[in-house]
Protein backbone atom coordinates (compact mmCIF):
# COMPACT_ATOMS: atom_id res chain seq x y z
CA UNK A 1 0.00 0.00 0.00
CA UNK A 2 1.23 3.22 -1.04
CA UNK A 3 2.42 6.27 1.35
CA UNK A 4 -0.68 8.22 0.28
CA UNK A 5 -2.85 5.74 1.52
CA UNK A 6 -1.92 5.02 4.46
CA UNK A 7 -2.18 9.05 5.10
CA UNK A 8 -6.71 8.55 4.17
CA UNK A 9 -7.49 8.85 7.97
CA UNK A 10 -9.62 11.54 8.23
CA UNK A 11 -12.59 13.38 6.42
CA UNK A 12 -9.87 16.36 5.69
CA UNK A 13 -6.91 14.60 4.57
CA UNK A 14 -6.56 14.51 0.59
CA UNK A 15 -8.65 12.03 -1.36
CA UNK A 16 -9.45 14.38 -4.30
CA UNK A 17 -8.78 11.95 -7.70
CA UNK A 18 -8.26 8.48 -5.83
CA UNK A 19 -9.07 5.88 -8.30
CA UNK A 20 -11.59 3.59 -6.10
CA UNK A 21 -13.65 1.05 -7.56
CA UNK A 22 -17.05 -0.07 -5.11
CA UNK A 23 -18.57 -3.39 -5.52
CA UNK A 24 -22.15 -3.84 -5.08
CA UNK A 25 -24.92 -0.98 -5.55
CA UNK A 26 -27.64 -1.50 -2.86
CA UNK A 27 -27.74 0.27 -0.05
CA UNK A 28 -23.88 -0.22 1.46
CA UNK A 29 -22.85 0.51 -2.16
CA UNK A 30 -24.46 3.29 -2.34
CA UNK A 31 -23.37 4.74 0.80
CA UNK A 32 -19.73 4.38 -0.23
CA UNK A 33 -19.99 5.85 -3.73
CA UNK A 34 -21.75 9.10 -2.52
CA UNK A 35 -19.12 8.97 0.58
CA UNK A 36 -15.81 8.84 -1.88
CA UNK A 37 -17.86 11.26 -4.49
CA UNK A 38 -18.44 13.64 -1.75
CA UNK A 39 -14.87 13.43 -0.80
CA UNK A 40 -13.76 14.12 -4.11
CA UNK A 41 -12.71 10.56 -5.84
CA UNK A 42 -13.03 9.24 -8.98
CA UNK A 43 -15.55 6.22 -8.54
CA UNK A 44 -16.36 3.35 -10.66
CA UNK A 45 -19.45 1.23 -9.11
CA UNK A 46 -18.95 -2.20 -10.63
CA UNK A 47 -22.04 -4.53 -9.95
CA UNK A 48 -24.13 -7.31 -12.18
CA UNK A 49 -27.07 -5.42 -12.17
CA UNK A 50 -28.93 -2.05 -10.21
CA UNK A 51 -31.26 -0.67 -8.71
CA UNK A 52 -33.37 2.17 -10.73
CA UNK A 53 -33.02 4.39 -8.47
CA UNK A 54 -29.61 4.18 -7.58
CA UNK A 55 -28.57 3.72 -11.31
CA UNK A 56 -30.53 7.14 -11.91
CA UNK A 57 -28.72 9.03 -8.55
CA UNK A 58 -25.08 7.64 -9.70
CA UNK A 59 -24.44 10.38 -12.52
CA UNK A 60 -25.97 12.51 -10.02
CA UNK A 61 -23.30 12.33 -7.22
CA UNK A 62 -20.70 11.94 -10.04
CA UNK A 63 -19.97 8.58 -10.24
CA UNK A 64 -19.26 5.76 -12.79
CA UNK A 65 -21.47 2.31 -13.28
CA UNK A 66 -20.51 -0.81 -14.80
CA UNK A 67 -23.02 -3.42 -14.74
CA UNK A 68 -22.83 -7.06 -16.08
CA UNK A 69 -21.39 -10.29 -15.20
CA UNK A 70 -19.06 -10.74 -12.47
CA UNK A 71 -18.41 -14.35 -12.85
CA UNK A 72 -14.49 -12.75 -13.92
CA UNK A 73 -13.34 -9.35 -13.70
CA UNK A 74 -14.95 -6.93 -16.04
CA UNK A 75 -12.52 -4.74 -19.07
CA UNK A 76 -13.81 -1.59 -17.16
CA UNK A 77 -12.39 -2.64 -13.59
CA UNK A 78 -9.23 -3.25 -15.18
CA UNK A 79 -8.84 -0.25 -17.42
CA UNK A 80 -10.07 1.94 -14.67
CA UNK A 81 -6.89 0.65 -12.36
CA UNK A 82 -8.18 1.28 -8.95
CA UNK A 83 -5.79 2.61 -6.38
CA UNK A 84 -8.53 0.83 -3.24
CA UNK A 85 -11.56 -1.24 -3.61
CA UNK A 86 -14.83 -0.65 -1.24
CA UNK A 87 -16.89 -3.85 -1.57
CA UNK A 88 -19.98 -4.50 -0.34
CA UNK A 89 -20.45 -7.00 2.37
CA UNK A 90 -22.47 -9.29 -0.22
CA UNK A 91 -18.80 -10.41 -2.06
CA UNK A 92 -17.41 -13.54 -0.31
CA UNK A 93 -13.58 -14.07 -0.05
CA UNK A 94 -13.93 -16.63 -2.70
CA UNK A 95 -15.74 -14.49 -5.19
CA UNK A 96 -13.66 -13.61 -8.71
CA UNK A 97 -13.25 -9.91 -7.87
CA UNK A 98 -12.72 -10.39 -4.65
CA UNK A 99 -9.77 -12.85 -5.56
CA UNK A 100 -8.08 -10.42 -8.28
CA UNK A 101 -8.26 -7.51 -5.85
CA UNK A 102 -5.75 -9.75 -2.84
CA UNK A 103 -3.54 -11.34 -5.82
CA UNK A 104 -3.46 -7.65 -7.32
CA UNK A 105 -2.10 -6.10 -4.44
CA UNK A 106 -4.75 -3.61 -4.15
CA UNK A 107 -6.29 -2.21 -0.71
CA UNK A 108 -9.09 -4.28 -0.41
CA UNK A 109 -11.88 -1.95 2.20
CA UNK A 110 -15.01 -2.92 3.51
CA UNK A 111 -17.75 -0.06 4.72
CA UNK A 112 -16.82 0.10 8.04
CA UNK A 113 -12.70 0.66 7.81
CA UNK A 114 -14.23 3.70 5.40
CA UNK A 115 -16.14 5.00 7.70
CA UNK A 116 -13.62 4.98 10.49
CA UNK A 117 -11.33 6.82 8.54
CA UNK A 118 -13.57 9.71 7.77
CA UNK A 119 -15.26 9.15 11.11
CA UNK A 120 -14.41 12.87 12.04
CA UNK A 121 -16.00 14.95 9.38
CA UNK A 122 -18.81 15.69 12.52
CA UNK A 123 -17.20 16.30 15.53
CA UNK A 124 -18.61 16.50 19.24
CA UNK A 125 -17.78 20.15 20.97
CA UNK A 126 -14.72 19.22 22.37
CA UNK A 127 -13.09 18.21 18.79
CA UNK A 128 -13.57 14.34 19.17
CA UNK A 129 -15.62 12.24 17.11
CA UNK A 130 -18.27 10.14 17.86
CA UNK A 131 -17.79 6.87 20.55
CA UNK A 132 -18.19 3.40 18.66
CA UNK A 133 -20.02 0.42 20.61
CA UNK A 134 -19.77 -2.33 18.27
CA UNK A 135 -22.26 -5.52 18.64
CA UNK A 136 -21.85 -8.70 17.03
CA UNK A 137 -22.92 -12.37 17.06
CA UNK A 138 -24.56 -15.11 15.24
CA UNK A 139 -28.01 -14.21 16.92
CA UNK A 140 -29.69 -10.95 19.29
CA UNK A 141 -27.49 -7.99 17.35
CA UNK A 142 -30.29 -5.94 15.81
CA UNK A 143 -32.22 -5.94 19.27
CA UNK A 144 -28.95 -5.46 21.49
CA UNK A 145 -27.96 -2.39 18.79
CA UNK A 146 -31.13 -0.95 19.26
CA UNK A 147 -31.46 -1.46 22.99
CA UNK A 148 -27.83 -0.05 23.36
CA UNK A 149 -28.41 2.92 21.72
CA UNK A 150 -32.11 3.66 23.36
CA UNK A 151 -29.99 3.24 26.76
CA UNK A 152 -27.34 5.82 25.81
CA UNK A 153 -30.27 8.89 24.89
CA UNK A 154 -32.23 7.77 27.86
CA UNK A 155 -28.39 8.43 29.42
CA UNK A 156 -28.67 11.46 27.67
CA UNK A 157 -25.89 11.08 25.09
CA UNK A 158 -26.93 11.55 21.78
CA UNK A 159 -26.48 8.08 19.66
CA UNK A 160 -27.66 6.25 16.82
CA UNK A 161 -27.69 2.54 15.59
CA UNK A 162 -26.23 1.51 12.66
CA UNK A 163 -24.23 -0.64 10.10
CA UNK A 164 -26.03 -4.01 9.50
CA UNK A 165 -28.97 -3.11 10.92
CA UNK A 166 -29.92 -1.05 8.27
CA UNK A 167 -28.50 2.29 8.44
CA UNK A 168 -25.12 2.49 6.37
CA UNK A 169 -22.52 3.62 9.04
CA UNK A 170 -21.41 6.08 6.65
CA UNK A 171 -24.55 7.82 6.83
CA UNK A 172 -24.20 8.25 10.16
CA UNK A 173 -20.64 9.69 10.35
CA UNK A 174 -21.50 11.79 7.76
CA UNK A 175 -25.33 13.40 9.66
CA UNK A 176 -24.79 16.94 10.48
CA UNK A 177 -26.53 16.62 13.77
CA UNK A 178 -23.46 14.62 15.03
CA UNK A 179 -23.69 11.90 17.89
CA UNK A 180 -22.02 11.30 20.93
CA UNK A 181 -21.88 7.67 20.46
CA UNK A 182 -22.85 4.94 17.43
CA UNK A 183 -23.82 1.62 17.86
CA UNK A 184 -22.52 -0.60 14.94
CA UNK A 185 -24.45 -3.50 14.23
CA UNK A 186 -21.75 -5.73 12.19
CA UNK A 187 -22.42 -8.86 10.53
CA UNK A 188 -19.55 -11.63 10.11
CA UNK A 189 -19.03 -10.19 6.06
CA UNK A 190 -18.17 -6.62 7.62
CA UNK A 191 -16.05 -7.99 10.25
CA UNK A 192 -14.17 -10.50 7.54
CA UNK A 193 -13.62 -7.31 5.61
CA UNK A 194 -12.38 -5.57 8.64
CA UNK A 195 -9.60 -8.34 9.76
CA UNK A 196 -7.84 -7.27 6.19
CA UNK A 197 -7.67 -3.86 7.55
CA UNK A 198 -3.98 -1.82 7.77
CA UNK A 199 -3.86 -0.55 11.38
CA UNK A 200 -5.12 3.30 10.86
CA UNK A 201 -8.01 1.15 8.97
CA UNK A 202 -9.47 -0.52 12.48
CA UNK A 203 -11.94 0.60 14.42
CA UNK A 204 -10.77 1.31 17.94
CA UNK A 205 -14.24 1.40 19.85
CA UNK A 206 -14.68 1.78 23.58
CA UNK A 207 -16.52 -1.24 23.83
CA UNK A 208 -17.39 -4.23 22.18
CA UNK A 209 -20.04 -7.58 22.09
CA UNK A 210 -19.90 -11.03 20.55
CA UNK A 211 -23.53 -11.94 21.89
CA UNK A 212 -22.96 -16.09 21.00
CA UNK A 213 -21.85 -18.14 18.22
CA UNK A 214 -23.10 -21.21 16.14
CA UNK A 215 -22.79 -22.24 12.74
CA UNK A 216 -23.98 -20.07 10.17
CA UNK A 217 -23.27 -18.27 6.65
CA UNK A 218 -20.42 -21.22 6.17
CA UNK A 219 -21.43 -20.84 2.20
CA UNK A 220 -19.64 -17.30 2.81
CA UNK A 221 -16.95 -18.19 4.73
CA UNK A 222 -15.99 -21.41 3.85
CA UNK A 223 -15.63 -23.22 7.24
CA UNK A 224 -16.86 -22.57 10.71
CA UNK A 225 -13.46 -21.83 11.86
CA UNK A 226 -13.39 -19.03 9.49
CA UNK A 227 -16.51 -17.50 10.62
CA UNK A 228 -15.71 -17.71 14.05
CA UNK A 229 -11.97 -15.69 13.11
CA UNK A 230 -14.08 -13.29 11.46
CA UNK A 231 -16.33 -12.87 14.44
CA UNK A 232 -13.62 -12.17 16.76
CA UNK A 233 -12.73 -9.00 15.03
CA UNK A 234 -14.89 -7.82 17.15
CA UNK A 235 -12.72 -6.87 20.01
CA UNK A 236 -9.90 -6.17 18.56
CA UNK A 237 -8.54 -2.74 19.61
CA UNK A 238 -11.26 -2.03 22.47
CA UNK A 239 -10.75 0.22 25.03
CA UNK A 240 -12.50 -0.15 27.88
CA UNK A 241 -15.30 -3.03 27.77
CA UNK A 242 -14.89 -6.36 25.90
CA UNK A 243 -18.47 -7.69 26.59
CA UNK A 244 -18.63 -11.56 26.19
CA UNK A 245 -21.37 -14.39 27.13
CA UNK A 246 -20.48 -16.73 29.84
CA UNK A 247 -22.81 -19.03 28.82
CA UNK A 248 -20.92 -19.26 25.32
CA UNK A 249 -17.43 -20.54 25.80
CA UNK A 250 -16.26 -19.23 22.17
CA UNK A 251 -17.44 -15.48 23.32
CA UNK A 252 -14.82 -16.16 26.26
CA UNK A 253 -12.01 -17.37 24.57
CA UNK A 254 -12.67 -14.68 21.58
CA UNK A 255 -11.81 -11.97 24.54
CA UNK A 256 -9.09 -13.69 26.28
CA UNK A 257 -7.03 -13.98 22.56
CA UNK A 258 -7.94 -10.54 21.46
CA UNK A 259 -5.23 -7.58 20.78
CA UNK A 260 -7.16 -4.86 23.34
CA UNK A 261 -6.13 -0.91 24.52
CA UNK A 262 -4.12 -1.63 27.91
CA UNK A 263 -6.56 -0.98 30.79
CA UNK A 264 -9.70 -2.64 28.79
CA UNK A 265 -11.59 -5.06 30.76
CA UNK A 266 -13.46 -8.17 30.50
CA UNK A 267 -17.20 -8.10 31.04
CA UNK A 268 -19.13 -10.75 31.70
CA UNK A 269 -22.96 -11.69 31.59
CA UNK A 270 -25.59 -14.43 31.72
CA UNK A 271 -28.77 -15.63 33.24
CA UNK A 272 -27.40 -16.24 36.31
CA UNK A 273 -25.94 -14.86 39.47
CA UNK A 274 -23.00 -12.22 38.89
CA UNK A 275 -19.33 -12.16 40.29
CA UNK A 276 -17.42 -9.47 40.32
CA UNK A 277 -17.48 -7.27 36.59
CA UNK A 278 -20.30 -9.35 35.16
CA UNK A 279 -23.81 -8.54 35.02
CA UNK A 280 -26.76 -11.31 35.75
CA UNK A 281 -29.98 -11.99 37.67
CA UNK A 282 -30.28 -12.37 41.25
CA UNK A 283 -33.86 -13.39 42.99
CA UNK A 284 -35.29 -11.83 39.77
CA UNK A 285 -33.30 -8.46 39.25
CA UNK A 286 -31.43 -7.83 36.55
CA UNK A 287 -28.34 -6.11 38.34
CA UNK A 288 -24.46 -5.09 37.09
CA UNK A 289 -21.49 -6.09 39.03
CA UNK A 290 -19.22 -4.66 37.12
CA UNK A 291 -19.48 -0.26 36.42
CA UNK A 292 -19.51 0.46 40.17
CA UNK A 293 -16.28 0.69 42.58
CA UNK A 294 -17.86 -1.60 45.12
CA UNK A 295 -18.25 -4.56 42.95
CA UNK A 296 -16.58 -7.24 45.50
CA UNK A 297 -19.54 -6.52 47.70
CA UNK A 298 -22.38 -4.74 45.71
CA UNK A 299 -24.52 -4.37 42.73
CA UNK A 300 -26.87 -2.17 41.12
CA UNK A 301 -30.54 -2.77 40.08
CA UNK A 302 -31.07 -1.89 36.38
CA UNK A 303 -34.78 -3.70 36.29
CA UNK A 304 -36.66 -6.70 36.78
CA UNK A 305 -38.34 -9.70 35.82
CA UNK A 306 -41.44 -8.29 36.38
CA UNK A 307 -40.97 -4.80 34.86
CA UNK A 308 -40.06 -6.87 31.55
CA UNK A 309 -42.74 -9.41 31.76
CA UNK A 310 -44.83 -6.34 31.51
CA UNK A 311 -43.31 -5.36 28.48
CA UNK A 312 -43.22 -8.68 26.71
CA UNK A 313 -39.37 -8.90 27.13
CA UNK A 314 -38.78 -11.59 29.27
CA UNK A 315 -37.80 -14.42 27.36
CA UNK A 316 -34.41 -15.81 28.33
CA UNK A 317 -32.33 -14.60 25.09
CA UNK A 318 -33.84 -11.09 25.57
CA UNK A 319 -32.97 -10.88 28.84
CA UNK A 320 -29.68 -12.31 27.76
CA UNK A 321 -29.36 -8.94 25.04
CA UNK A 322 -30.78 -6.66 27.56
CA UNK A 323 -27.86 -7.44 29.68
CA UNK A 324 -25.38 -7.20 26.65
CA UNK A 325 -26.96 -4.13 25.75
CA UNK A 326 -26.89 -2.71 29.37
CA UNK A 327 -23.12 -3.78 29.96
CA UNK A 328 -22.52 -1.37 26.75
CA UNK A 329 -24.31 1.58 27.78
CA UNK A 330 -22.58 1.28 31.49
CA UNK A 331 -19.79 1.10 29.61
CA UNK A 332 -20.10 4.75 28.51
CA UNK A 333 -21.49 6.04 31.83
CA UNK A 334 -25.32 5.65 31.43
CA UNK A 335 -26.41 5.78 35.09
CA UNK A 336 -28.80 2.50 35.88
CA UNK A 337 -31.64 4.55 35.75
CA UNK A 338 -31.22 5.37 32.07
CA UNK A 339 -31.00 1.36 31.55
CA UNK A 340 -34.44 1.20 33.25
CA UNK A 341 -36.39 4.34 31.41
CA UNK A 342 -35.01 2.81 27.85
CA UNK A 343 -36.40 -0.48 28.66
CA UNK A 344 -40.35 1.07 29.64
CA UNK A 345 -40.74 2.23 25.94
CA UNK A 346 -38.67 -0.14 23.97
CA UNK A 347 -40.64 -2.25 21.69
CA UNK A 348 -39.15 -5.51 19.75
CA UNK A 349 -38.78 -4.93 15.83
CA UNK A 350 -41.56 -7.35 13.85
CA UNK A 351 -40.84 -10.49 12.48
CA UNK A 352 -38.98 -11.54 15.65
CA UNK A 353 -41.40 -13.59 17.65
CA UNK A 354 -44.18 -11.72 17.15
CA UNK A 355 -47.53 -12.73 17.97
CA UNK A 356 -49.75 -11.73 15.07
CA UNK A 357 -52.86 -13.37 16.82
CA UNK A 358 -54.72 -14.86 19.14
CA UNK A 359 -58.20 -17.36 17.66
CA UNK A 360 -60.14 -20.03 18.69
CA UNK A 361 -57.27 -20.83 21.85
CA UNK A 362 -54.17 -20.74 19.08
CA UNK A 363 -51.15 -18.66 19.18
CA UNK A 364 -49.89 -17.54 15.64
CA UNK A 365 -46.19 -16.71 15.87
CA UNK A 366 -44.12 -15.12 13.46
CA UNK A 367 -39.89 -15.35 14.10
CA UNK A 368 -39.20 -15.45 10.34
CA UNK A 369 -36.14 -14.04 11.27
CA UNK A 370 -34.88 -16.85 12.47
CA UNK A 371 -32.57 -17.38 9.64
CA UNK A 372 -30.69 -19.90 11.30
CA UNK A 373 -30.50 -23.09 13.57
CA UNK A 374 -28.79 -21.85 16.65
CA UNK A 375 -32.15 -18.67 16.23
CA UNK A 376 -35.04 -21.39 15.65
CA UNK A 377 -33.61 -23.19 19.05
CA UNK A 378 -34.44 -20.38 20.74
CA UNK A 379 -37.78 -19.42 19.57
CA UNK A 380 -38.71 -23.52 20.10
CA UNK A 381 -37.69 -23.05 23.31
CA UNK A 382 -39.92 -20.68 24.14
CA UNK A 383 -42.88 -22.59 22.61
CA UNK A 384 -42.11 -26.76 23.51
CA UNK A 385 -44.85 -28.23 21.69
CA UNK A 386 -45.22 -26.09 18.80
CA UNK A 387 -46.86 -26.49 15.68
CA UNK A 388 -42.75 -26.12 13.85
CA UNK A 389 -42.78 -24.08 10.24
CA UNK A 390 -39.19 -25.02 8.85
CA UNK A 391 -37.26 -24.84 5.88
CA UNK A 392 -36.14 -22.55 3.22
CA UNK A 393 -32.45 -22.02 1.82
CA UNK A 394 -29.86 -23.94 4.85
CA UNK A 395 -26.72 -21.72 3.69
CA UNK A 396 -24.32 -24.84 4.25
CA UNK A 397 -25.92 -25.57 7.45
CA UNK A 398 -26.54 -29.35 8.62
CA UNK A 399 -30.42 -28.84 10.43
CA UNK A 400 -30.01 -31.96 11.80
CA UNK A 401 -28.80 -31.87 15.36
CA UNK A 402 -31.52 -28.82 15.85
CA UNK A 403 -33.82 -31.45 14.96
CA UNK A 404 -32.50 -33.93 16.81
CA UNK A 405 -32.65 -31.04 19.53
CA UNK A 406 -35.62 -29.68 18.91
CA UNK A 407 -37.52 -31.83 16.56
CA UNK A 408 -38.99 -34.63 19.13
CA UNK A 409 -41.38 -32.03 21.12
CA UNK A 410 -42.94 -30.15 17.75
CA UNK A 411 -46.31 -31.28 17.49
CA UNK A 412 -45.58 -31.36 13.92
CA UNK A 413 -43.99 -30.09 11.50
CA UNK A 414 -44.57 -28.11 8.09
CA UNK A 415 -41.65 -28.21 5.59
CA UNK A 416 -41.24 -25.13 3.22
CA UNK A 417 -39.10 -24.11 0.74
CA UNK A 418 -37.72 -25.86 -3.24
CA UNK A 419 -35.31 -28.22 -1.34
CA UNK A 420 -37.16 -29.96 1.56
CA UNK A 421 -35.49 -33.20 2.03
CA UNK A 422 -32.64 -32.71 4.21
CA UNK A 423 -35.25 -31.26 6.23
CA UNK A 424 -37.45 -34.12 6.13
CA UNK A 425 -35.05 -36.93 6.28
CA UNK A 426 -33.60 -34.88 9.61
CA UNK A 427 -37.38 -35.67 11.38
CA UNK A 428 -37.37 -39.00 9.71
CA UNK A 429 -33.39 -39.74 11.98
CA UNK A 430 -34.37 -37.61 15.13
CA UNK A 431 -38.22 -37.11 15.51
CA UNK A 432 -39.83 -39.91 13.23
CA UNK A 433 -42.79 -40.04 15.65
CA UNK A 434 -43.98 -36.31 14.60
CA UNK A 435 -45.95 -35.75 11.94
CA UNK A 436 -44.15 -34.31 8.87
CA UNK A 437 -46.22 -32.36 5.81
CA UNK A 438 -44.61 -31.01 2.83
CA UNK A 439 -45.59 -27.89 1.26
CA UNK A 440 -44.98 -27.87 -2.62
CA UNK A 441 -46.84 -24.88 -3.65
CA UNK A 442 -43.90 -23.42 -5.63
CA UNK A 443 -45.63 -20.25 -5.97
CA UNK A 444 -44.63 -17.09 -3.55
CA UNK A 445 -48.04 -15.79 -2.72
CA UNK A 446 -49.52 -19.91 -1.85
CA UNK A 447 -46.80 -20.91 0.00
CA UNK A 448 -48.24 -19.32 2.96
CA UNK A 449 -51.93 -19.80 2.59
CA UNK A 450 -51.32 -23.80 2.27
CA UNK A 451 -48.86 -23.63 5.38
CA UNK A 452 -52.03 -21.93 7.90
CA UNK A 453 -54.05 -24.02 6.11
CA UNK A 454 -52.55 -27.64 7.41
CA UNK A 455 -51.83 -25.88 10.62
CA UNK A 456 -55.17 -24.77 11.29
CA UNK A 457 -56.15 -28.40 10.54
CA UNK A 458 -53.72 -29.76 12.96
CA UNK A 459 -53.96 -27.43 15.71
CA UNK A 460 -56.33 -27.12 19.16
CA UNK A 461 -56.81 -24.77 20.99
CA UNK A 462 -53.52 -24.16 23.80
CA UNK A 463 -51.67 -24.86 20.19
CA UNK A 464 -48.72 -22.26 19.35
CA UNK A 465 -48.05 -22.09 15.47
CA UNK A 466 -44.41 -21.29 15.07
CA UNK A 467 -42.82 -20.09 12.04
CA UNK A 468 -38.90 -20.49 12.48
CA UNK A 469 -37.87 -21.62 9.34
CA UNK A 470 -33.87 -21.83 10.80
CA UNK A 471 -33.13 -20.85 7.02
CA UNK A 472 -32.86 -17.94 4.63
CA UNK A 473 -35.54 -17.15 2.89
CA UNK A 474 -34.59 -16.29 -1.08
CA UNK A 475 -35.65 -19.44 -2.76
CA UNK A 476 -39.48 -18.80 -2.37
CA UNK A 477 -39.40 -14.94 -0.76
CA UNK A 478 -37.68 -11.44 -1.39
CA UNK A 479 -36.42 -11.43 2.36
CA UNK A 480 -37.34 -12.71 5.76
CA UNK A 481 -39.63 -9.75 6.04
CA UNK A 482 -41.46 -10.84 3.06
CA UNK A 483 -41.58 -14.34 4.04
CA UNK A 484 -43.27 -13.26 7.83
CA UNK A 485 -45.31 -10.65 6.21
CA UNK A 486 -47.01 -13.27 4.08
CA UNK A 487 -47.42 -15.48 7.19
CA UNK A 488 -49.06 -12.91 8.94
CA UNK A 489 -51.45 -11.96 6.01
CA UNK A 490 -52.47 -15.64 5.65
CA UNK A 491 -53.51 -16.20 9.08
CA UNK A 492 -55.05 -13.23 9.35
CA UNK A 493 -57.07 -14.19 5.64
CA UNK A 494 -57.84 -17.76 7.31
CA UNK A 495 -59.35 -16.06 10.64
CA UNK A 496 -61.82 -13.06 8.82
CA UNK A 497 -63.17 -16.52 6.87
CA UNK A 498 -63.56 -18.20 10.06
CA UNK A 499 -66.02 -14.92 10.69
CA UNK A 500 -64.83 -14.27 14.19
CA UNK A 501 -62.35 -11.73 15.03
CA UNK A 502 -58.74 -12.42 16.99
CA UNK A 503 -57.58 -10.98 20.00
CA UNK A 504 -54.34 -8.85 18.94
CA UNK A 505 -51.32 -9.81 18.69
CA UNK A 506 -48.65 -8.96 21.84
CA UNK A 507 -45.50 -8.05 19.91
CA UNK A 508 -43.46 -11.00 22.55
CA UNK A 509 -40.13 -12.28 22.92
CA UNK A 510 -37.33 -11.58 20.23
CA UNK A 511 -35.20 -14.06 18.30
CA UNK A 512 -32.95 -11.57 16.02
CA UNK A 513 -30.61 -12.87 13.55
CA UNK A 514 -28.01 -11.84 11.00
CA UNK A 515 -30.46 -11.01 8.03
CA UNK A 516 -30.74 -12.60 4.85
CA UNK A 517 -27.96 -11.84 3.23
CA UNK A 518 -28.73 -11.50 -0.77
CA UNK A 519 -26.57 -13.66 -3.47
CA UNK A 520 -25.25 -10.56 -5.26
CA UNK A 521 -23.10 -8.15 -3.35
CA UNK A 522 -25.39 -5.72 -1.64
Amino acid sequence: MSDSIHRLISWHADWTGLRVAVLGLAQTGFSVADTLTELGAEVLVVTERADEEYERLLPVIGARLHTGSLHEVPAALRDFAPEVIVASPGFAPHHPLIAWARESGIPLWGDIELAWRVRDKVVRPDGTPAEWLLVTGTNGKTTTTRLAASMLVAGGLRAAPCGNIGVPVLDAVRDPAGFDALVVELSSHQLWYLSLAAAEGQPVPAAAVCLNLADDHLEWHGSFAAYRDAKAVVYRNTRIACVYNKADVATREMVEDAEVVEGARAIGFDLGVPGPSDLGVVDGILVDRAFLDERRTSALELTTLDDLHRQDLAAPHVVANILAAAALARALGVPPAGVRDALTTFRLDPHRIEVIARHAGITWVDDSKATNPHAAASSLGAFPGAIWVIGGQLKGVDIAPLVQQRGPAAKAAIVIGEVRGEVVAAFGRHAPAVPVIEVDAGETEHVMRRVVELAAGIAAAGDVVLLAPAAASFDQFSGYAERGTRFAEAVREHIIQTGTTPENGTGGADGDHDADQAPSGS
